[in-house]
């Protein structure tokens, strides 16, 4: 009978933790080890039917939003389930499940730091502030996606493990069958150059600095194309600060995609010029795809696995249109098959199965 540990996820948006989990998820000994969802009830993208099939369960809880509703219901769903671990992925406001959870009596209390913090978000900042200092009061056991996130979140001195944004590395490596198929289906000549941005649609993401960029780009480099993957918010304003550029011919709109993998095949460039971030994955899966990756100077340098990548400030788009326009249509970054290999989903699911049961034998 396999142990189940509650994934506490928050809101399921089809973002880049999401897919961390999933990934984990579908990579684990799911013999040995269950996970449930508990995610908040205004989730948008809920891969239920994904979760089912591979043995786990939904819960769906009042959003955090509402903390009493969402407290009372944490705490009677820890007690009627008796889950022996509750992992929480929601960095400063994992506060609230796992006081919920220490409440209920559950035994192992993971806290997991998956982001930071930057400019730009004021309201959030300070929530983020606020709530910092307490994140050592209730986890048994500290997570982060990088040091730079697990420093961030519990401390300079904090003692905490890093769990690796792993993928499936085969999966992203650089086939140049794909490469023409999908830039033949995307619309893209074999001359033109494909500048390629994945991420959540969100003040964080800072697409809108991409979309000046190219404005940059483009006198000197009329076959520019921009590439946006993936939904969110913000990408009303962003589409209408396109049209008022006059740009509209020069960036695709390509919605949430399960085909992530092939599209980085068919980009030249891949930037991602957010305000933090706690690793980001897809500055993983863009380096295996053999990418050129310009990166904004916010994110940790501990992304760069490859020592190819480049951090530029996000200030003004000048520095990013000099460094893109000297890149070549079709340019692959080659690297050694071991800068990758911590981030194997493979191997670092089993460690993560190890690490559940061990924590649960000694609860």
């Amino acid at each position: 009978m396999p142990i189940r540990v509650a994934q506490v996820m928050g809101k399921m948006l089809g973002g880049g933790v999401e897919s961390v989990v999933m990934n984990y998820y579908r990579h684990i000994d799911r013999s040995k080890v269950q996970f449930d969802f508990l995610v908040d009830a205004d989730s948008t993208r809920i891969p239920e039917e994904e979760i089912k099939a591979l043995g786990g369960r939904v819960f769906r809880i009042p959003p955090y939003q509402h903390p009493l509703r969402y407290h009372n219901e944490l705490v009677r769903l820890f007690r009627e389930e008796h889950w022996p671990i509750v992992h929480s992925h929601i960095n400063t406001l994992s506060v609230f499940p796992l006081s919920a959870a220490k409440k209920a009596g559950v035994p192992v209390r993971i806290a997991h730091s998956h982001s930071t913090m930057g400019k730009g978000e004021f309201a959030k900042n300070l929530m983020k502030l606020a709530l910092r200092p307490l994140s050592n009061l209730y986890p048994t056991e500290r997570f982060a996606c990088s040091e730079y996130a697990g420093k961030w979140l519990f401390g300079r001195n904090a003692d905490f493990t890093v769990i690796p944004n792993a993928i499936e590395l085969e999966k992203f490596h650089f086939d140049p069958v794909f490469r023409q198929e999908t830039r033949k289906e995307l619309g893209i000549a074999d001359g033109m150059f494909l500048i390629g941005h994945v991420g959540r649609f969100m003040p964080q993401k800072n697409q809108m600095f991409l979309v000046d960029v190219l404005a940059g780009l483009l006198p000197k480099r009329p076959d520019a194309m921009l590439a946006f993957v993936g939904d969110g918010p913000d990408r009303t304003a962003v589409q209408q600060h396109v049209e008022e550029l006059g740009i509209a011919d020069h960036v695709l709109f390509l919605g949430q995609r399960s085909d992530v993998n092939r599209l980085y095949q068919a980009f030249d460039v891949f930037c991602l010029p957010s305000l933090y971030e706690g690793l980001g994955v897809v500055g993983i899966e863009a380096q295996r795809a053999g990418l050129p990756c310009l990166f904004s100077d916010a994110i940790t340098r501990e992304v760069d696995v490859t020592g190819a990548s480049r951090f530029m400030p996000i200030a003004s788009p000048e520095e990013w249109v000099s460094f893109i326009s000297a890149i070549e249509s079709g340019t692959r970054i080659s690297s050694s098959e071991k800068v990758f290999s911590d981030y194997e989903i493979s191997e670092n699911a089993q460690k993560l199965t190890s690490m559940y049961l061990k924590l649960f034998e000694k609860k």
